[in-house]
């Protein structure tokens, strides 16, 4: 059994090659935080998180301080056991948010660590149902100086192209009319058989608003309206998902499997999007996926498709991964040696143990928060 000997973490900033704007806010660099879980044995398990534009050090305190001394000297295969003294060790500090991410890059780290020490792929060692492929959404549609509803037409229209059976766009940062404009731009170029996915990143502030934008959009069929409102609105969620034909789907900066059932009993979304490096890792995100199921619920998670390629091949409740086709966005891309490949609007699965890629250690180098020695070493 592996036995965890040291940890290593390492904050980084990635810039943006190009200025993004979402609905509520516009994006220059994105911090991430990386982790290696060092085994006794040889064998290293590493794990990250997305923790804004500013903020990995905090998560690296979180670690170095917090979570790393509860599993030094721990059997790595106590999964269980681990996660839940990482959880009462971080009670008073918090339970969501940086810290709850932190534990996220943890436990990421320590299933990886074990799939690599029993050489299987970690949907593979998670029980998998898929085996070759799963399907994939093709995630973009952001807003950019100088982009217009063509442009962004043209960009729906090369995902389909390149065989994406389902795309998502932004919306929610322009007046009705203006979305209205895009919505349809991106309807025409995707076509009739292709599911739209309208992401809203928490711009309404009232059901009034949303329900002004989606009668709207209802006519164009999309597949999902995302994060309608503030997280914590839980309410307006479950109002306009009784209002409208548009199915909803929230809870990607969720943590804890008991808020998700607090979205399942108030019928506040029909799609779940359980971000395991953000909801408490792939512990807790199959905690979420299994009480999802028996509320008939699917789950399509969030963001960082090298690692939810493995938790959807596992899971048979769920339904799609969010899928970045470049690094613009999703710039964790350039910190990794390896990317996914795609084909028909499918994710083929990796064949590597574990999560399939490793740190690029250059890049890693590049953009870590600290230049001079990018790891600090727990022991």
């Amino acid at each position: 059994m592996p036995q965890i000997g040291s940890i290593s973490v390492c904050p980084v900033r990635v810039p943006l090659d190009k200025v993004t704007s979402f609905a509520t806010r516009t994006v220059r660099a994105r911090e991430y935080c990386l982790v290696k879980v060092h085994s006794k044995n040889g064998i290293d398990g590493i794990g990250f998180c997305y923790v804004g534009t500013a903020g990995a050090q905090i998560a690296e305190i979180a670690i170095r301080d917090l979570l790393a001394p509860v599993l030094i000297g721990q059997d790595s295969e106590r999964i269980e056991g681990l996660w839940d003294e990482m959880y009462r060790e971080s009670l008073l500090h918090g339970r969501a948010g940086t810290v709850m991410r932190a534990l996220s890059i943890l436990d990421i780290a320590l299933w990886d660590l074990n799939a690599r020490s029993a050489k299987l792929p970690l949907y593979r060692y998670l029980g998998c149902w898929a085996r070759d492929t799963v399907p994939c959404y093709a995630s973009g549609g952001y807003y950019l100086d100088g982009k217009t509803p063509k442009h962004l037409g043209q960009e729906v229209a090369g995902w389909v192209k390149q065989g994406f059976q389902a795309v998502k766009i932004k919306v929610g940062r322009l007046s009705p009319d203006g979305e209205e404009e895009r919505v349809r731009a991106a309807r025409e170029a995707a076509g009739p058989d292709v599911h739209l996915m309208m992401d809203i990143n928490n711009a309404w502030r009232d059901l009034p608003t949303a329900l002004l934008y989606c009668r709207r959009f209802e006519k164009y069929n999309p597949y999902w309206v995302e994060e309608p409102f503030s997280p914590d609105d839980i309410e307006n969620h479950a109002r306009l998902a009784a209002a409208t034909s548009i199915a909803v789907a929230t809870g990607e900066i969720e943590a804890g499997r008991w808020r998700f059932k607090e979205l399942l009993d108030k019928k506040a979304a029909i799609i779940l999007q359980a971000d395991a490096a953000v909801c408490g890792g792939i512990t807790e995100w199959r905690r979420i996926a299994q009480t999802a199921s028996s509320y008939g619920v699917t789950v399509s998670p969030h963001w960082f498709h090298d690692l939810h390629v493995h938790v959807v091949a596992a899971t048979p409740n769920a339904r799609y991964v969010e899928f970045f086709p470049d690094d613009q966005v999703l710039n964790f891309r350039k910190l990794i040696n390896r990317q996914l490949e795609f084909k028909n609007g499918n994710l083929l699965l990796p064949k590597g143990a574990g999560l399939g890629f490793d740190f690029d250690e250059r890049a890693v180098k590049k953009y870590a928060l600290h230049s001079q020695k990018p790891w600090t070493e727990v022991r």
